[in-house]
């Protein structure tokens, strides 16, 4: 049987070759292309295999005609011989002037395109009938993928003059279908409820879960089967598989049911591990890092985290691409593992150049600088997110990623693109709050953090407020030195009325000046230095007691009402550490600043103020998407020496203050010590010597307490709270590094611990109960809300909610703020 066709094979060949040879042969002598509208004669001709002059049969006539059709160009074609001449009769097929996506949502139009350029369809090109239907089918599986078994798609094209079409694609992309119920057999160790609980896919949620999502999704599916894989793993359980997946669609299509078959297996015990390949010589200090222990279960996500850890450890001396696997050798009889830790470093790999892309304000120097990766040293991974993440701290910096790209021919040398997505660093902001006491209140204020591209801030600073106006100048060159070490000074004025903003009455002028020093310290810390001349006028002071107690060492007896003018030199020093990931917005890392500053001996005023600012972040999750904020600030502050016998105390415009953002939820400067007013009381006498009555004035236990609303401030406040970070609902991931949600406890008081209650001891008691003590650290108050920030593209705007939970009767509220801001 198989010789037989063999010999009619051997029998059809030679026919097709005798056909072949004894057809008719001529010689071209022209070819024409009859019915060419936009495909260039050239064009046609390269399709055609022969050529005038060219001897050839009717054979390579019809093998001509088939060339002409893969060209793609022609709809139809014939060929026709008159005499030695070939005749070609040929129809275009029409080109793609416009394309039109009609009703898609789930599919943006780039999607949409780059789908269509696989298979050759866009604008310009000849438009293959045949294809469209192949196009349609795609899609549909596309939609299906996604949970949407109601969706239609419809090709439509429009003849126009020209063989021109216009092709119009419409989408009826219907609702996508709800996993109604997720079904797991053959699990027998964990439940259902413990292997659904972290996978993405939910199941027939209620409405108020409206949060959640519950639509189908192929690939979400597939990512939820590697988890419940990862589980099992995580637990020991190595024989673990998912034998079968079924997705039943009902009728409606607007539901779906998944079934997962799974075998379980048994847990396997680590029996030890072992290593091969080159390991550099450091076998003996990664075999003591590793955190797999024997007889111990199995962990797939520790086995997962030794190889990292490794990868990464080899990196540290330029081995950039180390391949590290772990094979397991299971023993399924007693159900014991040993593990072989495979380790392939490479070669070692250099860094030829460093390159920037994306900085369109901000000069290559200035980020170069940030760099602890160096062109010509070994790459090293831990250099390379540290170099990120130092870029990621500029304030005018938004996000920053790297790629390594490979040379071509070079296998030990690599070229290390940033790229670099800047953000305005110069700011006109402005501020509006509303109060219970205040109303609505406004600020606004200037500040160019990258001037010029340099890095380094300028400020010409024009701050107007209905409580103060400052006028300053101010400089800092951040690398003032080529080792990190920075210079800055500032000159300003302000004119400044407390009465304005909660605070007791009086004025303050003040001019300063000076320069601050500061150097790195290892790679996270810094120290500064400063140095600042002060001169500072008060005038319109009210009698307050807290005030009065202060003053009365520099009243001029034949001038009681005078103005007070103090000239002082303030020193201060400072240590700052900062390992947050970045300078807006950061999820993780953690800063903290330490600083003390002091008048100098000599000055008219001696003080001195110590402050500490601590923020840590936690990521709650990989993603950072969830963050927990912690954060305290703690102040305090008092006078040294004496002044005519009287012992020096903190000048009160140097109290602290609770500031709107310390404690959300309760105005400025309405918490902690208000200004008491003591009124002597006075009896008539006899006449005086200008027709009227003197006034005698009674033991001071007679006299009358005012309460006031009015702060002081104290010399010391503490403030704290914590924050949680969550996804902004309704917003793409897109927009994370730009808008903010946070839910908040804020916490805090301020308070005199110079004050002494014990002085109002002699007053009578319905005067003695007006006052509150002062002293006490104890009360402290807490709030709690929401706040939003979003760096727009006019502006930070920050909108906070809030609610006082612990208060006291003198407090004011503030339960919404907006804060707007214009960045150029």
């Amino acid at each position: 049987m198989i010789m037989k066709q063999v010999l009619i094979g051997i029998f059809l060949v030679s026919a097709s070759w005798l056909s072949v040879a004894n057809d008719e042969k001529f010689v071209i002598e022209d070819i024409q292309v009859n019915g060419l509208q936009r495909v260039a004669l050239g064009a046609a001709l390269t399709h055609v295999p022969f050529t005038v002059g060219d001897q050839i049969s009717e054979f390579y006539v019809a093998q001509s005609i088939k060339r002409l059709y893969a060209s793609g160009f022609f709809a139809n074609i014939e060929a026709f011989r008159d005499g030695n001449k070939i005749i070609f009769k040929v129809t275009e097929r029409p080109t793609i002037s416009e394309i039109e996506f009609d009703g898609n949502s789930d599919i943006k139009d780039d999607q949409l395109q780059t789908s269509l350029n696989d298979s050759n369809i866009r604008v310009g090109e000849s438009l293959d009938k045949t294809v469209l239907d192949t196009v349609e089918s795609g899609l549909l599986d596309f939609y299906h993928s996604v949970g949407k078994y109601n969706a239609v798609i419809k090709a439509t094209v429009t003849y126009l003059p020209r063989n021109r079409v216009k092709l119009k694609f419409d989408f009826d992309e219907g609702d996508a279908a709800s996993i109604k119920q997720i079904n797991i057999v053959g699990n027998e160790v964990f439940n259902d409820e413990e292997l659904l609980a972290g996978i993405e896919s939910k199941q027939n949620l209620s409405w108020w879960q409206f949060m959640d999502n519950d639509r189908y999704q192929k690939q979400a599916l597939k990512g939820d089967m590697e988890t419940i894989r990862d589980y099992y793993l995580d637990r020991g359980y190595l024989r673990y598989n998912l034998d079968s997946t079924q997705v039943s669609v009902a009728p409606d299509k607007e539901s779906v049911y998944v079934t997962l078959n799974v075998s379980e297996g048994e847990p396997y015990t680590v029996t030890g591990f072992d290593f091969i390949g080159d390991l550099l010589g450091q076998e003996e200090f990664i075999r003591k890092i590793v955190p797999i222990r024997e007889n111990e279960r199995y962990n797939g996500a520790l086995v997962t985290y030794t190889e990292e850890m490794i990868t990464k450890y080899l990196g540290r001396f330029g081995y950039a691409n180390a391949k590290v696997s772990t094979i397991p050798e299971a023993n399924d009889e007693t159900k014991e593992v040993k593990l072989t830790i495979s380790v392939d470093p490479g070669k070692r790999v250099y860094v030829r150049r460093i390159k920037f892309v994306g900085n369109f304000s901000t000069s290559d120097e200035v980020l170069r600088r940030e760099m602890r990766q160096f062109e010509g040293a070994t790459l090293s991974n831990n250099l390379l997110e540290m170099s990120k993440t130092l870029l990621q701290r500029l304030r005018y910096i938004e996000s920053v990623d790297f790629a390594i790209q490979e040379l071509p021919g070079e296998d030990d040398q690599v070229d290390v693109v940033f790229r670099i997505k800047e953000q305005a660093s110069g700011t006109f902001q402005a501020g509006i709050s509303y109060g219970d006491y205040t109303g609505l209140a406004f600020n606004t204020s200037i500040q160019q953090e990258n001037f010029l591209g340099t890095g380094n801030s300028v400020g010409i600073g024009l701050n107007t407020w209905k409580a103060q106006q400052t006028i300053s100048l101010n400089y800092t060159d951040n690398y003032f030195t080529d080792d990190g070490v920075s210079l800055g000074g500032q000159i300003a004025y302000s004119s400044y009325d407390a009465s304005k903003v909660n605070l007791v009455t009086y004025s303050r002028k003040t001019v300063s000046i000076g320069p601050t020093l500061s150097w790195p310290v290892m790679e996270n810390n810094r120290i500064s230095v400063g140095l600042a001349y002060k001169d500072i006028e008060i005038s319109s002071l009210q009698p307050y007691d807290q005030i009065r107690r202060f003053a009365e060492a520099y009243i001029d007896p034949t001038d009681p009402d005078a103005k007070f003018d103090f000239e002082s030199f303030e020193a201060n020093i400072g240590w700052s550490r900062n390992t947050l990931n970045r300078g807006v917005f950061p999820s993780d890392g953690s800063s903290q600043y330490y600083g003390f500053k002091a008048s100098v001996p000599g000055s008219d005023v001696e003080y001195f103020k110590f402050n500490f600012d601590s923020k840590f972040y936690f990521p709650l999750t990989d993603n950072h998407k969830w963050t927990l904020l912690a954060r305290l600030e703690a102040n305090y502050g008092n006078g040294y020496g004496d002044l005519n016998g009287n012992e020096q105390t903190l000048p009160f415009w140097e109290n602290m203050q609770q500031r709107s953002n310390d404690l959300r939820g309760f105005e400025s400067n309405t918490i902690g010590p208000k200004g008491i007013q003591r009124i002597p009381q006075t009896i008539s006498g006899g006449p005086n010597t200008i027709g009227g009555v003197n006034s005698i004035i009674v033991g001071s236990e007679n006299d009358a307490i005012q309460p006031t609303f009015r702060a002081t401030g104290g010399n010391a406040s503490v403030f704290g709270g914590i924050e949680l970070i969550t996804p902004t609902p309704f917003l793409s991931d897109d927009f994370a590094n730009s808008v903010r949600t946070s839910v908040f406890i804020d916490a805090g008081n301020v308070w005199d611990t110079e004050f002494d209650i014990s002085e109002y001891d002699n007053l009578a008691a319905d005067q003695r109960a007006k006052i509150v003590d002062y002293s006490d650290a104890g009360r402290y108050r807490v709030s709690a809300g929401i706040s939003l920030q979003w760096l727009s593209p006019m502006g930070p705007l920050v909108f906070t909610w809030s609610k006082p939970l612990k208060e006291y009767e003198e407090d004011e509220h503030e339960v919404f703020s907006f804060n707007i801001g214009t960045t150029f």
